[in-house]
């Protein structure tokens, strides 16, 4: 099977939207250079870095399938029925839509958790990449052990509140290996693979040093 990838825009703070969802200063690199690059699924053209090009493209053509939660999918509006990166999506949701957008894309809408909506991406994508798109669902896949990598582009912004990358994790600490640093014009992508050896959960009452 692939890798499972989470991969995501985050503010220095560690935020990858504000507290309404938006996303603002964070998406800046997708409109700063002059390396025309344009996502396959619906056709949108983005200006960027050199850098931050072979970044989208190693992305897109290792992709097979996309993990995502039902928040994403509500404030995106389901892409308008054809997601950017063109591969079958998975929605983790309580409640699944009356129905499906109409559109390129496949949208199947996963009621049985996160571990089920992996190994249905997985199967989808075969030895390609499953990428994970939502905070929330890239925390659980930590916690449950199946995330191999995580591909932070830092943006050179701080947006003081908002969703973080990661929260609320249950196995920590997560330790990570050394990053692969790629940088772009007003981005940094970043790649950590995370290490097998998972740490023992911290318990409660455990006294933590001041900071």
């Amino acid at each position: 099977m692939g890798t499972v990838v989470a991969d995501m825009t985050m503010s220095v703070d560690g935020f990858i939207a504000d507290p309404d969802d938006g996303v603002g200063p964070l998406f800046d690199w997708y409109d700063e250079g002059d390396v025309e690059f344009t996502f396959p699924g619906n056709g949108m053209e983005s200006r960027v870095s050199a850098a931050s090009a072979g970044h989208l493209e190693r992305v897109v053509s290792e992709l097979g399938a996309l993990v995502t939660g039902r928040r994403l999918y509500d404030v995106a509006h389901a892409w308008s029925g054809s997601h950017p990166a063109g591969v079958p999506v998975f929605v983790v949701t309580h409640t699944p839509p009356g129905s499906a957008p109409s559109g390129s894309t496949p949208f199947t809408f996963v009621t049985d958790g996160v571990e089920s909506a992996i190994a249905q991406a997985q199967a989808a994508a075969g030895a390609k990449t499953v990428v994970i798109a939502s905070a929330n669902v890239a925390s659980q896949a930590l916690d449950a052990g199946l995330l191999d990598v995580i591909n932070v582009s830092l943006a050179p912004v701080m947006l003081g509140r908002g969703i973080p990358f990661f929260s609320g994790l249950k196995r920590y600490p997560v330790m990570l290996e050394d990053p692969v640093i790629v940088p772009g014009s007003r981005v940094t992508h970043m790649y950590f693979r995370v290490r097998r050896q998972r740490q023992p959960t911290r318990a409660s009452g455990t006294a933590a040093p001041c900071r």
